[in-house]
């Protein structure tokens, strides 16, 4: 995937610093706020998304023992040392009018801790996937956050990409006739030393953090949620770096439809992402499909060949759910990736987990 360069350092800076001035947006509405919680990969290209927003800003940091990264991060978007907050004292953003929401790009096993304690300081929560490391975990941030009355959102970003919503609306109009299959996959090569190989921080391998991207564009597109599983887990890399976790995962889907599904994932190997959609008139194939920018699908459907790539530029797709949580609060809606649809991304997982001979964590 792609990444922003050292060279777009003071670019970025000076047009975030602009950002912090942007007009409000709707009538006499000031810009919807975020805290970034944890400050790693995710959440420094969710930050450059807010920047690139004229309905979000970043006002608040909560970081762990880097204070070189909160200071980094705080002078790019001009956030004052009251709005910096640590893990210890994460609660006290309770008493801070200037956030109005979290985004959570915390390891996975981090995610439900921090989700309820911002339920309870009254703040949004946005949260990356998986939502948690269970669907028991899941249950207790959807509780959390029905009761403190804040919204819940996962960040199914793919879900917010006017190219992936495109695809799903040919495939469900019978653009290529009635739905048949889905065969899918999420391959990468992870280096040993990353919080994803300790399973106590991922609470699980590459199902996790690569496969549930074609598991949830399958339940998505089908609008089915899956009722048998078959999966088998390999680790074929000798040595301590799976140690915890396993390198790849693959598995089938049957849905009450009896639409069926494959996919795989993997740690281990030359990546490749993608997800095929067969129906009885045509297919569609995404390939890349999860990547940041330059989404492409193309196939074959009742009335001819189709091709098309999105023009996205990262960071649209972060920009564009955060949006989407920004409108919802403004409107009082429901996101469309609440916390239900982490929920039953995690269900799955535990059948598929469970079907490897692997339960999870």
């Amino acid at each position: 995937m792609n990444t922003f360069s050292r060279r777009n350092f003071t670019k970025l800076s000076a047009f975030a610093a602009a950002a912090q001035s942007l007009p409000s947006f709707g009538q006499d509405q000031k810009p919807f706020r975020f805290a970034a919680v944890g400050l790693g990969t995710i959440s420094d290209i969710f930050m450059k998304a807010c920047a690139q927003s004229t309905k979000c800003k970043v006002t608040g940091l909560v970081s762990g023992h880097a204070p070189e990264k909160a200071a980094k991060y705080k002078a790019m978007y001009g956030i004052p040392d009251s709005s910096v907050y640590s893990y210890e004292n994460f609660d006290q953003i309770a008493h801070d009018p200037k956030i109005d929401a979290v985004y959570i790009g915390l390891p996975n096993s981090m995610h439900a801790e921090y989700t309820i304690r911002a339920a309870k300081a009254g703040k949004h929560v946005l949260c990356e996937k998986p939502m948690a490391i269970s669907s028991a975990e899941c249950q207790t941030m959807i509780d959390a956050c029905k009761k403190a009355n804040v919204k819940l959102m996962i960040a199914y970003r793919v879900h917010y990409d006017p190219i992936w919503m495109r695809v799903k609306d040919l495939a469900r109009s019978g653009a290529i006739g009635d739905i048949q299959e889905f065969q899918g996959g999420f391959r990468a090569f992870f280096k040993a030393g990353q919080w994803r190989l300790d399973r106590a921080l991922s609470g699980g391998g590459s199902l996790m953090d690569l496969g549930i991207y074609p598991l949830n564009a399958i339940r998505w597109i089908a609008e089915e949620e899956p009722t048998s599983f078959a999966a088998q887990i390999a680790t074929k890399t000798p040595g301590p770096r799976f140690a915890s976790v396993e390198e790849s995962i693959e598995f089938s889907l049957k849905t009450p439809s009896g639409v069926l599904a494959s996919a795989g994932s993997s740690y281990g190997v030359s990546g490749d992402n993608y997800l095929t959609i067969f129906g009885t008139d045509g297919h569609l194939r995404i390939s890349p499909a999860y990547g940041y920018q330059g989404v492409r699908f193309a196939g074959e459907t009742k009335t001819g060949p189709i091709d098309e790539t999105s023009k996205g530029v990262m960071p649209y797709q972060f920009t564009l759910e955060a949006d989407h949580l920004a409108d919802c609060v403004r409107n009082n809606t429901e996101p469309k990736t609440a916390g239900d649809e982490g929920y039953k991304d995690l269900v799955a997982m535990e059948g598929i987990y469970k079907a490897a001979g692997a339960p999870i964590a």
